[in-house]
């Protein structure tokens, strides 16, 4: 199972926090970068003894972390005016390689994830910027913002110079670095640093590696200052070799600098939350929420009508309209599935299937990730995860279909563990200690589309499950913000005009997911549920959050 974990109860301390901050740097320090002050663009961000300088004078840094890929594009200059309101002046943003290249051949730098259009609000604004390119970015995205088709190399060694990581690497900056370097300070831009990859201590095993990156930015034209991040410990092992480290440690002391991580966390829209290895597997929640104080100007959160779920398809009526199967004579990883133009898969579920003819005892060793329902002719009959290892299968000489729906919960996003982040069926599942084989494997990724050509039925007084089910929610006016609340349903994603919203499940702790306004037409949205196991066809709108608390499960 999961341990699914939320910093609501860091709430209050943010705000007080930044709040604090807002009256001590308007009071002593701030003043943020306007077309009304001269700066000399010549010099950069630069440190001496005891403080940065900007321009050649003195400079505080006092920034807040906002991932665009994290928010509607539309709430990006808002939330931008509400950190500079708080009295900062610097905003930390990460670029998700995973995000932006899903498979090899093409990267996208439209709609949500067009990085220009961010930095120019940045610029539009009057914040200065610190960019975080990666290649890897932990943010407490699935695999730490590294795309998953890496897997599909059996030798792949992530953060390290292994000629197949470099070559990507390679690929991803020609594409991505040559539309950043205009908006650095020296060039008239916002940009006034760079960090160099993320917290390597925690993974170092490759000596050659950060000075690789550093020379992979300086030679596509970085020239802003560079810097890394980690802590003391980590520091030692994977840093560059700069004079930050006892310049940014005199700097804390005084307080005289800080960053806020994160000032607004946003979503983990779809399925690109990341997860912990230790001390045991945990996945993240959908929300990656820090609450902002209530300033004028909030888009307002509205309470809509409950939407009544009409329509049903079981997962089984819908596999014809989904990837084509794929047959092995053994299980397949998701990452090396024969799907998305030879990418594999890198979210989602994926069902693999099995013919029987004997019960007796299942096990699957460490070999489902991270999670399965098991079904024999269709009848649920219990489910693996990381802490449930072995299932009783009903006895039963015919033939049998053996399926095990498995779900990828999250990849780990930091430590030493990434090079065995591969998701579905990893290795062999024995019945009776003999190893199964001859599967069809079917790749549910759950991609914006991939059922619309499926049948739907009415829904009958007992639908089965595992199932999608279908209605619609009206939206008098222009569009608000809401939350949803599904009681009564188990664990399952939901979509709202083809767009995926996240997971929910009832253990918790997070019991409403964040609907933001510009994802909602205003009049009929669709509304699509997948749940695995119940539901009451009802979902609520509310117009405040639920995160609920921590939770083991």
């Amino acid at each position: 199972m999961a341990v699914f974990s939320i910093r609501n109860n860091h709430r209050r301390r943010y705000v007080i926090l930044l709040l604090s901050l807002a009256c001590f740097i308007i009071y002593r320090h701030f003043r943020g970068p306007t077309g009304k002050i001269r700066i000399n663009r010549s010099v950069g961000l630069g440190v001496n003894s005891s403080q940065f300088t900007l321009g050649g004078k003195p400079f505080h840094v006092l920034g807040g972390s906002l991932h665009y890929f994290r928010l509607p594009r539309a709430y990006w200059k808002d939330r931008m005016v509400k950190i500079k309101a708080c009295g900062l002046n610097t905003l930390t943003v990460d670029v998700p390689w995973s995000l932006h290249q899903p498979e090899k051949g093409e990267l996208h730098f439209h709609g949500g994830l067009d990085i220009e259009a961010f930095l120019h609000l940045a610029a539009e604004v009057g914040l200065w910027v610190i960019l975080r390119p990666g290649p890897y970015i932990g943010s407490d995205l699935d695999l730490g913002g590294l795309p998953s088709w890496l897997l599909r190399d059996r030798e792949m060694m992530l953060r390290t110079t292994y000629p197949g990581f470099i070559a990507a690497v390679n690929v991803y900056f020609d594409k991505l670095i040559p539309k950043v370097v205009p908006f650095q300070f020296k060039k008239g831009g916002p940009i006034i640093a760079v960090q160099v990859e993320n917290k390597y201590g925690s993974h170092a095993r490759d000596a050659n590696y950060m000075p690789f990156i550093k020379e992979a930015l300086q030679e596509r034209g970085i020239s802003e200052v560079l810097l890394t991040s980690d802590d003391h410990e980590g520091l030692k092992y994977g840093g560059v070799n700069e004079d930050l480290t006892a310049v940014v440690r005199e700097v804390l002391r005084r307080g005289m600098s800080i960053n806020l991580y994160m000032f607004y966390g946003g979503t983990n829209f779809g399925f690109m939350n990341g997860a912990l290895a230790y001390p045991s597997y945990r996945s993240l929640v959908t929300s990656y929420d820090e609450i902002l104080p209530e300033m004028p100007g909030l888009h307002w959160k509205e309470e809509y009508e409950t939407a009544i779920l009409f329509q049903h398809l079981s997962l089984w009526d819908a596999l014809p309209y989904t990837h084509e199967p794929f047959k092995s004579q053994f299980p397949v990883n998701m990452e090396n599935l024969p799907v998305n133009h030879g990418n594999g898969q890198a979210y989602g579920y994926t069902l693999y299937e099995t013919t029987i003819t004997r019960g007796g005892s299942l096990k699957s060793g460490s070999n489902i990730q991270d999670r399965a329902l098991v079904f024999v002719n269709q009848t649920f009959i219990g489910i693996f995860h990381h802490r449930n290892l072995e299932l009783a299968v009903p006895d039963g000489k015919e033939k049998r279909t053996l399926s095990l729906l498995v779900e990828n919960c999250g990849r780990v996003h930091y430590g030493k563990d990434m090079d065995d982040q591969r998701k579905g069926i990893v290795g062999d599942i024995l019945l009776n200690h003999t190893p199964l084989t001859d599967f069809t494997i079917y790749s549910l990724d759950m991609t914006s589309g991939f059922i619309d050509r499926a049948p739907w039925k009415s829904i009958t007084n007992k639908p089965s499950f595992p199932g999608f089910f279908q209605g619609r929610l009206f939206v008098n006016g222009y569009p608000s913000d809401t939350f949803m609340k599904l009681p009564g349903w188990s664990k399952g994603v939901v979509f709202v005009n083809g767009q995926n919203i996240g997971r929910y499940w009832d253990v918790g702790p997070q019991q409403a997911l964040f609907l933001p306004g510009p994802f909602l037409n205003s009049g009929m949205n669709q509304v699509i549920v997948f749940e695995e196991a119940e539901a009451d066809f009802k979902i609520q709108f509310e117009d405040s959050p639920d995160l609920g608390m921590t939770v083991d499960i």
